[in-house]
């Protein structure tokens, strides 16, 4: 995002955007040890209004900055918070698949996982996410999707990224 375009957000929102010395990002980086299994990569230039393509090529996409957030909203234009949205969705269903063959449950192919990610003013300042999360699956009785959902975000990649960073709610419908 360009300097003036962050700029803009921020007035927008009521936030100011913090000064950060590079020397205290640096200090402040932590490393998690995994062992990968497998690594995705992309490049994004030109910020919100750019471009990311994934180093494989198959996604390239186009990124424009929402009219909602102040920006032109180009049709045809994707932008970060959709992107993770359709992450997070695809991930979280992919677990709840794998927790509900433990549990011996039939989860039927119509079953979906809807993520609405919030970008917004947080409390302290600057911009939060917050993430809800709609999971249906015809035939399965909500009691037993519930306790699925809950187990599938104990063990979702995306899920446990954002605990104790970003208030997701599961919604079963």
């Amino acid at each position: 995002m360009s300097a003036s375009i962050a700029r803009a957000f921020a007035t927008r929102a009521g936030a100011r955007l913090p000064r950060v010395a590079p020397t205290a990002i640096a200090a402040s980086r932590r490393f998690i040890s995994i062992e990968p299994m497998y690594t995705a990569e992309a490049t994004a230039t030109g910020g919100r209004n750019g471009q990311a393509i994934s180093s494989d090529k198959v996604l390239n996409v186009g990124l424009t900055f929402p009219k909602a957030l102040g920006g032109p909203g180009l049709p045809g234009k994707t932008n970060p918070e959709q992107l993770f949205a359709a992450g997070y969705a695809a991930c979280f269903q992919g677990a709840l698949g794998l927790v509900a063959q433990g549990s011996k449950v039939k989860i039927p192919e119509s079953s979906t996982v809807t993520a609405a990610v919030h970008i917004g003013k947080h409390p302290e300042g600057a911009f939060g996410l917050g993430v809800e999360m709609r999971i249906d699956a015809p035939g399965v009785d909500k009691a037993t999707l519930q306790k699925l959902v809950d187990q599938a975000h104990e063990i979702c990649p995306y899920s446990r990224a954002t605990r104790n960073n970003i208030e997701v709610k599961l919604v079963v419908v």
